[in-house]
């Protein structure tokens, strides 16, 4: 009876309008190889960082041979009213938006439209003079050098096209990126800020993202949420996946908590949230559902097929997939898992040494998260996704996340050769 125990709770938590979204047929955990008791361990060990108030709520959820074997909520969904998370909350995705545009950029290079290593400045021709900061450590708006090299597609994709992050510094002071301002508008500013360092120099996290997405709009004549939808999320499935967040969705959207004095206390990450209407529609900044996270990974191990259509090549998958780095720029990091880490062209992180990881993994494995602790994960060798959504910053959570995958992992009875 204990065996049913966890299998039976997850679907108690699927309501009828969630389960009619899921496209994935349903497996008992035997049946893809893995065994229930030790995923009922899983959600026992999520339901321990709710109880010790690490985290709110959580909604983790597991797909292996393209069959739903695990989807969970714990927790609440907002503690100040006391409502349920429910396996159909939506969460602020934040960076593990970044794959979309990378995706979009792929899907046109399949149709001819963009190869990924062009230049930034044939589709973007303000990106042709643009300067280099003299000391990216010490940066002055005001002390320029001229630029070597060009960006491409593909610094855009894997973080070497000298840009800085959303937060830096001397972005804010000059007010490159804020939400109130056009796709087309920030781009523009970011054209006319000096670059960190030379493009394909160095692996720096950045807002290639965003122009990206502006590449998109004007070579397809669309606005980026009308492409994500015809494109992406309504091919799909992604029902869930939004920018905006309307009245008949903001009952599912899960409260932000960040720690303090002791307690998690509820906050507005965003000057401008998403249940209010936002200029900026970008490569940060979607909303998504465990589900919807869960299709997405999928669509990687499927090849690019969606319902008998291809919609990425199986070439454009590969590099969705595979690191794109060159030696030069590796490692990305001395520390940390990054250390043994490469980047793809699809806007993920690749596994390229597991052990520098502080949790399980398989080498080859991509996948990425968001700074409001969600997390996804692909992987080919288990033929499997694992996704973790949760709504707190910053993403400690007593590493929540990365104990959810290793236990998830250690509950595979057969392994794939």
């Amino acid at each position: 009876m204990h065996r049913l125990t966890g299998l039976a709770l997850g679907f108690v938590l699927l309501s009828a309008p969630a389960f009619a979204q899921i496209d994935f047929p349903v497996a008992t955990p035997a049946e893809v190889g893995m065994s229930a008791d030790a995923l009922d361990k899983v959600t026992q060990a999520l339901q321990a960082h709710v109880d010790a108030g690490d985290i709110a709520g959580a909604v983790g959820g597991v797909v292996r041979d393209g069959k739903l074997v695990y989807l969970k909520a714990v927790g609440q969904r907002d503690i100040d009213s006391s409502s349920p998370m429910t396996v159909d909350a939506l969460f602020r995705i934040y960076s593990m938006s970044r794959p979309i545009p990378a995706l979009g950029i792929l899907m046109l290079q399949d149709e001819g439209k963009v190869n990924i290593n062009d230049p930034v400045k044939k589709y973007l021709p303000k990106f042709a003079d643009q300067r280099v900061l003299v000391d990216p450590n010490a940066p002055n708006w005001d002390q320029t050098r001229p630029r070597q090299g060009d960006i491409t597609l593909a610094n855009l994709s894997t973080h070497t096209a000298g840009f800085g992050g959303r937060e830096t510094k001397i972005y804010v002071e000059h007010n490159v990126r804020s939400w109130d301002q056009s796709l087309a508008q920030v781009v523009d500013n970011m054209s006319g800020a000096p670059l960190f360092e030379d493009p394909g120099t160095r692996y720096r996290y950045s807002e290639g993202g965003d122009v990206q997405g502006r590449v998109i709009e004007l070579q397809t004549g669309m606005k980026l949420d009308e492409f994500y939808q015809r494109r992406i999320f309504g091919p799909l499935g992604m029902t869930d996946t939004m920018y905006y967040v309307d009245p008949a969705h903001a009952a599912r959207l899960a409260t932000s908590y960040r720690p303090a004095n002791g307690k998690l206390q509820a906050f507005e990450i965003e000057t401008i949230p998403p249940t209010e209407r936002r200029a900026l529609i970008s490569a940060v900044g979607a909303i998504s559902s465990t589900r919807d996270q869960l299709r997405f990974g999928q669509f990687f191990l499927n090849n690019g097929r969606v319902n008998g259509k291809q919609l990425l090549s199986p070439a454009g998958v590969r590099q969705a997939g595979t690191n794109a780095l060159p030696a030069s720029v590796l490692p990305i990091s001395k520390t940390g898992y990054n250390a043994g880490s490469g980047w793809s062209l699809g806007g993920f992180n690749v596994v390229m040494d597991p052990a520098a990881y502080d949790h399980t993994v398989n080498k080859g494995e991509f996948w990425w998260d968001g700074s409001s602790s969600t997390r996804l994960w692909i992987d080919p060798k288990e033929n499997m996704v694992t996704v973790i959504m949760a709504a707190l910053q910053p993403t400690d959570g007593k590493h929540f996340r990365e104990q959810f995958k290793t236990l998830v992992y250690a509950a595979i009875e057969k392994h794939k050769p």
